[in-house]
């Protein structure tokens, strides 16, 4: 697949982008919004203690939080509780965590459970996106888990929470969602995707919308100096 994205302003419709480290202020919420407002990306995406966020009027600018974050072992009822009260809020997109543990386990009946269940609290028009940590995975469980998630009605899969210790997003495990899924639901490539050449590659192997914690400098081209819980 070819891109036919080369300029930035293009680029940035792909990113959310993102603030999810622990010691992030309401004062650091305020700035991410005034710079995604000024880089013209997508979204802002927080962790759901932030809500509700103030967007300027006029602002064409998305809300999307975290579910489950981040490491996804959390009841069922507990992420479903937690959408629903950031959708209450003024979220536009959840972004939710599987139960790595039952992919790993093989026990996908489970995870489609577990992903229907907070659909039910994220009713469209508003996204759900389904991190898979697909990292921590075999090819065989990344598609099991995405046939999982378009089975319980996701708009999105995604690769990564940025803070796993196996890493982030990788072109083929984007590629390998996106010829999953198909038409059927979108990809979300995220964890890692911190250069201008890094979100292209992600563009072109299928992925649709970036996480991105460093958009000021993806977007000037420069790579930024990556920390624990970057995007």
């Amino acid at each position: 697949m070819t891109t036919p994205l080369v300029d930035t302003v293009s680029i940035a419709s792909y990113i959310d982008h993102t603030l999810l480290k622990p010691e992030a202020t309401t004062a650091d919420v305020a700035a991410l919004v005034t710079e995604a407002i000024a880089l013209g990306t997508y979204s802002v995406c927080v962790s759901p203690s932030m809500l509700p966020l103030t967007i300027p009027a006029g602002a064409d600018l998305k809300v999307a939080v975290v579910c489950g974050f981040p490491s996804g072992k959390h009841h069922s009822i507990i992420k479903a509780a937690e959408a629903a009260l950031s959708i209450a809020q003024g979220a536009d997109e959840v972004d939710m965590v599987i139960d790595i543990g039952s992919a790993k386990e093989g026990r996908f009946a489970d995870v489609q459970a577990d992903i229907s269940a907070v659909r039910a609290s994220v009713p469209a028009p508003k996204v759900l996106k389904v991190i898979i940590e697909s990292a921590a995975l075999t090819d065989a469980e990344i598609v099991a888990v995405c046939e999982a998630a378009v089975s319980a009605g996701a708009d999105f899969v995604k690769t990564s929470t940025g803070f796993h210790p196996a890493g982030g997003a990788t072109v083929h495990a984007v590629r390998l969602m996106k010829q999953t899924v198909g038409d059927r639901a979108q990809v979300k490539a995220s964890g890692g995707v911190r250069s201008f050449d890094d979100a292209l590659a992600m563009i072109e192997a299928g992925a649709s919308r970036l996480g991105v914690s460093g958009s000021a400098a993806l977007l000037a081209g420069a790579t930024p100096t990556g920390a624990a819980g970057a995007y």
